[in-house]
């Protein structure tokens, strides 16, 4: 099978792999219908973070070719949305709502297959997938559902560990698919004011039709000021901080509100945080990986009825063979997320 091949910082480009195929009684073979590139996954492209060469990608749908001897939750010629961690959905940790920390599952492409790929073989199947129902969605539900593998859900738990509430005040950090995703999910959970940190009009003006009531381009301390002029001094009672970087921590816990949370959802680099600044405003910190597998049910029937609409993140669209601009579009800026048709549904 055709899929994308990670061979070294700044090279990921189609090649040909073994077909994936069933090797457990819980597995299950997805046809790769649509596939994204992630902005976690520029990490590796820059170079930033190690990466072994091989597949790569973790945020897919498709449907369902083949299933294992105990798969009882997913039939052959299902759509489905995969979930960017597979999970067992049954050790302590799954019971306790945090799916990516199973005890017995792990990341894409941990599994040996790639989500940028013509199929997936998908640990624990009737766990991680999610059948979607109905038929003959549309090109844009179809966009919005491949959100729900990753940006979206993890837009939506940055929301969450920042303790979103009806009528609050709620800043952004950053304005990546994964920052917007937070706007769309900060207004979903009734947000009277969300302020995105943007520097880009594109971007700036996606903000504001999810539900960004103002927009700041300043970054850093100028960044900070004018949050702070905007909420009286006080700061916002939810942030949520969606790169990763120090600038960007750093302004997340400068603007908090004292007794708020940040939310942080961006992948760690090279950030040091004050504890004793957090200490005497009693501002905390919760976030990681988001367990998409526990949101996606309740965001998918959103994304349905039309409620939200996250595909709009996509701008820019290739074929598999295209893959190695479309992770140089992200690089570059070109794109703020980039979509990859691989099969006809």
């Amino acid at each position: 099978m055709r899929a994308a091949i990670f061979h070294a910082p700044r090279d990921v480009r189609a090649g040909d792999r073994p077909d994936a195929g069933l090797r457990e009684p819980t597995d299950a073979v997805v046809r790769v219908v649509l596939a994204c590139v992630c902005g976690s996954d520029l990490w590796y492209y820059r170079g930033a973070t190690d990466f072994a060469p091989g597949p790569i990608g973790h945020e897919f749908i498709g449907v369902v070719e083949a299933i294992g001897a105990e798969v009882t939750a997913v039939r052959p010629g299902a759509l489905v949305i995969a979930p960017f961690a597979f999970s067992d959905g049954s050790c302590p940790n799954c019971a306790h709502g945090i799916t990516t920390a199973c005890l017995h599952g792990g990341f894409f492409p941990a599994n040996g297959d790639g989500g940028q790929g013509e199929a997936v073989r998908v640990p624990w199947a009737d766990a991680t997938l999610v059948p979607v129902p109905g038929s003959g969605h549309s090109e844009t539900i179809l966009a919005s559902l491949l959100t729900l593998s990753d940006v979206m859900a993890t837009g939506h738990h940055a929301a969450v560990c920042a303790r979103v509430t009806p009528g609050a005040t709620v800043a952004v950090v950053g304005d990546g698919a994964v920052g917007l995703c937070a706007v769309l999910a900060a207004r979903r959970m009734g947000a009277e004011r969300i302020i995105a940190l943007s520097r880009h009009a594109p971007r700036q003006a996606l903000a504001r039709a999810f539900g960004a009531t103002e927009v700041i381009a300043a970054r850093g301390e100028e960044a900070i000021a004018e949050v702070k002029e905007l909420t009286g001094g006080i700061g916002v009672d939810a942030t949520l901080e969606c790169v990763g970087t120090g600038e960007s921590m750093h302004t997340a816990a400068a603007i908090a509100r004292a007794g708020s949370m940040v939310g942080f959802v961006g992948v760690p680099h090279g950030v040091e945080l004050s504890v004793r600044q957090l200490f005497y405003r009693t501002v905390g910190f919760q976030g990681g990986p988001a367990p998409a597998r526990v949101y996606i049910p309740d965001l998918l029937e959103d994304v349905l009825a039309e409620r939200i609409d996250p595909g709009r993140v996509f701008d820019y669209s290739t074929g598999l063979e295209g893959i190695a601009d479309a992770y140089a579009a992200m690089d570059e800026r070109r794109a703020i997320k980039s979509l990859v048709r691989v099969s006809a549904l």
